[in-house]
């Protein structure tokens, strides 16, 4: 039951945006041990000044396209899953919207099932 957030620059029209959530979704079912069904993400676009990154800390070169991809994962993924599903999303992102891989940026944060309310005031406690 991933959550992700997505950090862009403004200007992506809507077959672009469409494109990468298709992308990002494809590689976490894939990869990511995530259902067809659970699919939640938040894609916000920021104007020139509001991003600030460095272009070659630990890869790059990273262009303006740079994209940071905060995924809120609930349980736990080991090492392995996680390096798959990272190599599959710059896969994805490369064939579509086009996204270079150094411009890719990924943080996973887990946490448990009642840290989660799918609505109705009720915490979600998964057996």
């Amino acid at each position: 039951m991933p959550l992700s957030r997505i950090t862009l620059r403004r200007g992506h029209d809507a077959a672009w945006l469409a494109a990468l959530s298709d992308s990002l979704h494809q590689a976490l079912v894939e990869a990511f041990e995530v259902p067809p069904a659970d699919r939640f993400q938040v894609i916000d676009q920021k104007a020139a000044g509001e991003r600030v990154f460095d272009r070659d800390y630990l890869a790059g070169p990273r262009s303006d396209d740079w994209v940071l991809f905060e995924i809120t994962g609930g349980r736990p993924r080991g090492p392995a899953v996680k390096q798959a599903f990272y190599r599959r999303l710059a896969d994805l992102l490369a064939i579509a919207p086009g996204i270079a891989a150094a411009d890719i940026m990924v943080v996973i944060t887990s946490n448990q099932p009642e840290d989660w309310s799918f609505g109705d005031g009720l915490a979600t406690l998964l057996n």
